[in-house]
């Protein structure tokens, strides 16, 4: 069955955070079960496609648009409360004093009158030989520091290759990878573009990046569940 918005809220949102903390993510196994997760996958994929960065080699990406289709719409306002919590306690060990909003409704109203109206939640389809490019949604005035990835084809049977993967760059130092071991069903919080690091000297910013392994054999499907809008793109061609 889909992950209800009751297990959600049930989820332990302490450990998340720690892990966030930590290391930028947090695996949140087993958020579907794997016929609903294949299910959600052909339905999402039923909205129009679209090339990713309009390259080729980038697979196919499957935007949401506004509103966003069930169950989507339904954790982005499930999940937006408990991320804004972890997300005002980064802003303050930064030094920054904005602070979120307590619902995704106040949030969504802040974008559009700062022009960030723009949707960033997909699908993506990737075959043999595509992948998807290191990236951050950190476009536009306002950015939510974190957002919801999920995995909806089984690696090893759907797919062969297809890591998602993300990268941190502290300051003086190498960026460092770090591959995420999604199974079909899982998801993940990950960082949007930057979160705090506890150094000697208190915390510091450290600026991520996330991507997808070229995959070798067979289809890849995942998702990425943004909750901020982005400016509209220079071209016609979403990214």
């Amino acid at each position: 069955m889909h992950a209800s918005t009751t297990a959600i809220d049930r989820l332990d949102w302490a450990g998340i955070a720690e892990r966030l903390d930590q290391d930028g993510h947090a695996l949140l196994p087993g958020l579907l079960d794997p016929e609903a997760a294949r299910d959600l996958a052909r339905r999402t994929a039923a909205t129009r496609a679209a090339p990713a960065f309009g390259k080729p080699g980038h697979g196919e990406w499957f935007h949401f648009g506004m509103p966003l289709p069930a169950p989507w719409a339904e954790w982005r306002v499930t999940f937006y409360p408990h991320l804004a919590i972890i997300a005002n306690r980064w802003n303050a060990l930064l030094g920054n004093d904005d602070r979120y909003p307590a619902d995704l409704d106040a949030l969504l109203q802040r974008d559009r009158r700062a022009g960030q109206d723009w949707p960033q939640s997909y699908l993506s389809r990737l075959r043999a030989g595509e992948h998807v490019p290191l990236h951050q949604r950190g476009e536009g005035e306002h950015v939510f520091p974190l957002q919801v990835v999920a995995l909806l084809s089984e690696a090893g049977r759907d797919f062969q290759g297809g890591e998602f993967v993300m990268t941190e760059q502290r300051p003086r130092m190498q960026s460092r990878p770090m591959v995420l071991p999604l199974r079909l069903g899982d998801a993940a919080v990950i960082a949007t573009a930057a979160r705090p690091s506890k150094g000697s000297g208190g915390h510091y910013r450290v600026y991520l990046k996330h991507a997808i392994s070229r995959v070798h054999q067979g289809e890849r499907l995942g998702a990425e569940l943004s909750f901020h809008g982005a400016p509209p793109p220079r071209s016609s061609t979403p990214i």
